[in-house]
């Protein structure tokens, strides 16, 4: 079975999976695979049935997976059997007919506007590669980007005020930075260009505060700590010139909210969270949010207004005059 394995991975490959996702499935398939191997002795992908994937999926409850957890290993599952009867290898997919558990649906944590403002505060000036981080802090707050696309942005994804045909770049000005040499520093940046799940871009409009935090790092930071490794295109690198990883920024991130005295549980992904959440707050409609997000799904956005719903119930309990 682990060829079919193989080359449905490959076939995911083919369609651009992001790397977190094709790993997951991976990992969901590997397993699924070990416990039919061992426990019902299977070689051939054509004996698993219906009652092998249901014993599989009791299997995985009875282990304490998370409601979360074993929803996505039903889909792993459902779309490899999918694939395989796609390719003539099985007649039927025995996995459409299991029952896909309700996950609760947990509202996310956010953070106030107060309390990123205390944690971008909290970098000092004098720190080394404060402009970096300070960057990709608004950015990140700026654009609702998920950690990995703003690891993964290159400086042709910055982009003036014209991304009608994805083609303008930002102007460039010379500046003079000392007697021997000029520097390129940006004259507009308004949009950034991200390449989200399955491979698809969006263009998310960057803010007047993340525009001017980036065009700092970029001219007083980034140029210096590219001479290491002239080759690496990302945006963000680290003090060796190399791409910045998710664990790098998670571990920034949590070094500035302890400096700031942050006491809640902060993710990237809070400042994800927030981002849209502060949006539906101020008025935005649903739909330009999840557009700006990637989500394919509106539902997946709708959560956020479960989330503003939660803000305006604590308004009316702290200054209605009948809760006194």
């Amino acid at each position: 079975m682990k060829e079919y394995i193989k080359d449905y991975m490959g076939m995911l490959t083919a369609k651009g999976f992001a790397p977190n996702s094709w790993e997951a499935y991976k990992r969901d398939l590997m397993q699924y695979h070990r416990y039919l191997e061992s426990t019902y002795k299977l070689k051939d992908v054509k004996e698993v049935t219906l009652g092998n994937i249901r014993a599989y999926v009791r299997y995985l409850n009875d282990r304490g997976m998370s409601a979360n957890s074993v929803k996505r290993a039903i889909s792993s599952i459902r779309t490899y059997h999918k694939y395989l009867a796609e390719k003539k290898i099985i007649k039927n997919n025995p996995a459409q007919l299991v029952d896909t558990p309700k996950a609760p649906r947990k509202l996310p944590d956010i953070l106030t506007v107060n309390e990123i403002d205390r944690i971008i505060s909290a970098i000092p000036d004098n720190q080394p590669l404060a402009k970096r981080d300070n960057a990709i802090f608004e950015l990140m707050y700026s654009c609702g980007l998920r950690v990995t696309e703003l690891c993964d942005l290159e400086r042709n994804d910055l982009f003036g005020s014209n991304v009608k045909n994805g083609d303008e770049k930002p102007e460039f000005i010379e500046q003079e930075k000392n007697k021997d040499k000029k520097v390129k520093i940006f004259k507009t940046l308004e949009f950034v260009r991200v390449k989200g799940k399955s491979g698809k871009h969006r263009f998310v409009p960057i803010g007047p505060i993340a525009s001017e935090k980036l065009k700092s790092y970029w001219e007083f930071e980034r140029d210096s700590l590219q001479k290491k490794n002239p080759n690496v295109p990302q945006v963000f690198l680290s003090r060796n010139g190399r791409q910045l990883t998710r664990m790098m920024i998670w571990i920034l991130l949590k070094k500035w909210t302890n400096t700031a005295g942050i006491l809640k549980k902060v993710s990237p992904h809070t400042l994800r969270h927030s981002f849209a959440t502060h949006l539906l707050e101020g008025g935005a409609d649903i739909r330009s949010v999840q557009e700006m997000l990637g989500h394919r799904d509106i539902a997946t956005t709708q959560i956020y207004t479960h989330l503003d719903n939660k803000h305006l119930k604590e308004v009316h309990r702290t200054f209605h005059p009948r809760f006194d």
